[in-house]
């Protein structure tokens, strides 16, 4: 993966890293992930954020299949 340099505010950088610490991210992480959350807010302007969220995270969840019995 290439990486690129950008500028970003400090004060950005600084909410970036309260958040990061809480949920255990690196700086960068938080911030890539605040632009996914953005970037499907903006291409779904119908969906609530918090949907939007809970979507991402199904998305992250490895599921077990379930088996019926017979």
């Amino acid at each position: 993966m290439n990486t690129v340099a950008v500028r970003l505010p400090e004060k950005l950088v600084n909410q970036a890293s309260h958040y990061a610490n809480v949920n255990l991210r690196t700086i960068p992480k938080q911030i890539e992930y605040w632009a996914l959350l953005g970037r499907c807010a903006e291409d779904n302007p119908d969906l609530p954020l918090s949907f939007i969220k809970e979507c991402l995270l199904a998305k992250e969840e490895k599921s077990i299949p379930f088996e019926f019995e017979l």
